[in-house]
């Protein structure tokens, strides 16, 4: 609430009480972490970040470049998903913001050979030698081809083929 006394030409402004309290509770729950850096993650990997206090709640804003998984200790594990930037907010039980942070997931960190078939894409992980790895972005095709083929093995690796 704003009140004016106008005396001559000069303006005085006077702040209301409940809009001085406002500002007063704002300050109270501002963001207890302020960090410009980003995380950084790889796309398809994984990084340990510990946060300060107790935290309740975590909001990531995209959940489609990264989740973000609360363990205990105030430890989370930032996972990337897609390409691109978003962020994570996290809460403590009264729902005062604790942490506010970009996510950045970047591109895969091994040597990655991407072979271009007219419109189809493929992609390899060259360490040491060239194997398949499906990267977002490749045709559907060889993104489903390779996936059937990992699932295949998994489940005779797991006992899943018998004599």
């Amino acid at each position: 609430m704003w009140f004016k006394f106008v005396r001559g030409r000069s303006r005085v402004s006077v702040i209301g009480v409940s809009f001085a309290a406002a500002i007063l509770l704002g300050a109270a729950t501002a963001p207890a972490e302020v960090i410009s850096e980003p995380i950084s993650v790889n796309v398809d990997q994984a990084k340990l970040v510990r946060l300060p206090g107790p935290i309740a709640t975590i909001v990531v804003g995209n959940p489609l470049i990264a989740d973000v998984t609360l363990q205990p200790g105030g430890l989370v594990v930032v996972t990337g998903k897609g390409y691109g930037a978003t962020n994570m907010i996290a809460m403590d039980r009264a729902g005062s913001i604790m942490v506010d942070r970009v996510i950045q997931v970047e591109g895969p960190s091994d040597q990655v050979v991407t072979v271009y078939r007219g419109l189809e894409r493929e992609s390899y992980s060259c360490m040491p030698i060239c194997q398949k790895r499906v990267t977002l972005g490749d045709s559907a095709a060889y993104f489903k081809a390779t996936m059937d083929q990992a699932s295949n093995l998994s489940s005779q690796a797991g006992g899943g083929a018998t004599r």
